[in-house]
Parts: C-alpha cells; sequence; structure tokens
C-alpha cells in the first residue's frame, strides 16, 4: 500500500497518459472506447510499484505495458494492481470515452444545439436500424466533423453523405419503439443548411480544439477531478502530438491548472503506471462493450472509473460505472 508523503511544493503533480487513441478517426480507428488515466503517487511509490511488478512478471522486456498485464499468465499481476490493497487504490483515476457515443453527441450537439438527442439515437443503433445502415450513418458523421473526411465514392461530399444516411435511417422511423429517435432523425434531417455552414467553416480555418478529438475533454475532466479540494495542480503527461504548445495554454486556462508538463513515460515510473492502467481500463471497458466483459476485473476497475465518462451504452454502463442508465 501506498503511503501518504508530506508535499513540499504548493502543487501537486498528477501523472496522465492515455490509451486508444485515434485522433479524430472514430469510427475507422483500431479501439472502441478511449481511456484517460491519472495517478496521484509519489515517485519513489510509483518506482516501488514498477520494481514490483517487474520482480512478478520477469519478462526481459525494457519497457512493460499494458499488455503485459493482461496476459492470462499474469491475471494475478493484474488483479493486484487494481485491487484495494494494491498500489493504485484510491490514489488513481480513469475517464472513459465510448467513441460511438462521443461522436454521436457531437453531431447532434452541432446541428441542433443540444446533444441530448444522442441518447436515443443510440439506443436504437444497430439493432433498430440494422448494422450496415447503422455504420454508413457513423462513418458520414465522422466525415463531416472531421477535416480529412471524404465522403465514400459516388455519395458526393460529407455533407450530402450524412444527409442519405440520415434519409436512410428515417426511413426505418416508423419501425422503431422509441418515438424520440424517428424526433431526432426528423430534426436532423432539417438541418442541412447548419451543416454545410460548419463544414464550410471547418475547411476554411481548421479549429484550434478539434470537436472529434476525444483528448482535450478528458484532460479537462481529469483536471476538474483533481481540484476537487481547492488543490492546485499540474499535469504531467506522456507525449502527444495533440498536445501542442498552443493546445497546452488553451488547457492551462480553461482547466486552471498551474501546467501540463510533457515527458517521455518510460522516464517517469508515475507516468508508466498511468499508461499501465488506461491501457487496462481501455480492455476492460471494450469487452464490457461488446459483451465479453469480466465480472472481476471490472468489478475492480470500477472504483477507478469516473462517472461522468462518456457512455452512451446501456447494457454495459452499469457495470462499469455502478451507475444508473442514462
Amino acid at each position: 500500500m501506498l503511503t501518504d508523503v508530506t508535499r513540499q511544493h504548493t502543487h501537486v503533480e498528477i501523472a496522465c497518459d492515455e490509451s486508444g487513441s485515434d485522433g479524430e478517426n472514430l469510427t475507422g480507428g483500431n479501439t472502441d472506447v478511449f481511456a484517460h488515466a491519472s495517478v496521484d503517487v509519489p515517485k519513489e511509490c510509483a518506482a516501488a510499484a514498477i520494481r514490483e511488478i517487474r520482480d512478478r512478471i520477469r519478462s526481459p522486456a525494457e519497457e512493460y505495458k499494458a499488455n503485459h498485464l493482461l496476459r492470462e499468465k499474469h491475471r494475478a499481476v493484474l488483479e493486484w494492481l487494481l485491487a484495494p490493497s494494491g498500489p493504485l487504490h484510491g490514489r488513481a483515476y480513469v475517464h472513459l470515452t465510448e467513441k460511438t457515443f462521443f461522436m454521436v453527441e457531437r453531431v447532434v450537439d452541432l446541428l441542433l444545439g443540444d446533444p441530448t438527442g444522442a441518447v436515443p439515437l443510440c439506443r436504437a443503433g444497430a439493432d433498430a436500424f440494422g448494422a450496415e445502415l447503422w455504420a454508413r450513418f457513423l462513418t458520414a458523421a465522422n466525415a463531416l466533423l472531421w477535416v480529412r473526411g471524404e465522403a465514400d465514392a459516388g455519395t458526393g461530399t460529407p455533407v450530402e453523405a450524412f444527409f442519405r444516411a440520415v434519409d436512410a435511417l428515417a426511413e426505418r422511423a416508423p419501425e422503431l419503439r422509441d418515438p424520440d429517435a424517428a424526433d431526432v432523425l426528423k430534426l436532423l434531417g432539417g438541418a442541412r443548411s447548419r451543416a454545410a455552414d460548419h463544414r464550410a467553416r471547418l475547411l476554411a480555418a481548421p479549429s484550434l480544439i478539434p470537436v472529434l478529438n476525444p483528448l482535450l475533454p478528458a484532460i479537462l475532466q481529469t483536471a476538474a477531478y483533481w481540484r476537487g479540494g481547492g488543490r492546485a495542480v499540474v499535469l504531467v503527461h506522456d507525449r502527444q502530438n495533440m498536445l501542442t504548445e498552443e493546445r497546452i495554454e488553451w488547457l492551462k486556462d480553461t482547466a486552471r491548472i498551474g501546467g501540463l508538463r510533457l515527458v517521455v513515460a518510460r522516464d517517469d515510473t508515475r507516468v508508466q503506471l498511468a499508461d499501465f492502467l488506461a491501457g487496462i481500463a481501455r480492455s476492460v471497458a471494450s469487452h464490457e462493450l461488446n459483451g465479453r466483459g469480466d465480472a472481476t476485473l471490472t468489478a475492480l476497475l470500477r472504483p477507478y472509473v469516473d462517472a461522468r465518462s462518456v457512455w452512451g451504452d446501456e447494457r454495459s454502463r452499469g457495470r462499469l460505472f455502478g451507475a444508473v442508465p442514462h
């Protein structure tokens, strides 16, 4: 168990890392969950935890990653790391983002001025619309909001492709059990001019804060969590191309933190622990999302997970967050 250490500085350093980053490519990437983990662990305690992990796993790898811990033969080490008696309990936090829900929230908010319509739309999802039509809608929504997004061959511009996809879903509206989903589709169908205006602005001057990248919102949530009690916080984050000097300045002002310092994960054992937790959380959450959850690991992860995570899937929400679904 970690021991409390008297801090000599006016701020607390929180070490952070992420797992599952595909930038703004939320439908064609390699992962369906984005996880941002952070730990409040003194350097000496983090170093001791890393030594313990290496002693238990005994892999010749120079740098350990979450995949080492996720191997079945190292299950005992993984459970030890997350357990109440382990080195992270009470000192770590994970913000999860279900990428599909995050994207649908963004497109609904942009076009309708209110993100709540994403809930019934995602609740219907592939089960109501069919896997092919739902996937086409998601791909088109991604392309509409992404500066690099392109329409499929033969479907015209991203705006035209998106509204073809909306119309295709709307044709299934009479079959929907939830009238709210049908209402959202009707409203989206009338937002063509707003979508075209947004697309034109996006191409003319890409925003400093991309609407589809989940990293920056996750960092804002992380900062808000650790600032609890009025603490002054500095984030120590693994290097990430998204974290340019301009965006770091924006984060400092918006999140009201004392600073954000980028480091190489292998050079900071605290960030290595955050890296382990992010990778583990992404894997456990993805398995739950896809109906392949491990009850033991999910229960061990639950105390670390932010109940305000961006998550729309009702079947997995209660298991991951211990919270009532939307």
